[in-house]
């Protein structure tokens, strides 16, 4: 049986890092909206590289991972 899409990390290309972790999500396809990527994040069960992130406004690098939900979405820069 084929492993499903979200079981692995997908890389998600970004023009110019650094990004906010709630604008990530939302261009990443993670949520549907920024406030759902907000509330996701105080929930805090959205987790940067490992470690569980309640900060919205947290600056992603080049090669950071976010999960959540079963996603997992890896920051590359075009």
């Amino acid at each position: 049986m084929p492993a499903a899409p979200s079981d692995r990390p997908r890389d998600v290309i970004v023009r110019e890092i650094p990004i906010e972790l709630c604008q990530f999500m939302k261009f990443g396809g993670m949520s549907e909206s920024g406030g759902a990527a907000k509330q996701a994040i105080a929930d805090g069960t959205v987790r940067v590289n490992g470690a569980v992130e309640t900060r919205k406004r947290k600056k992603l690098a080049e090669g950071d991972q976010v999960a959540c939900g079963g996603q997992t979405l890896v920051v590359r820069l075009a």
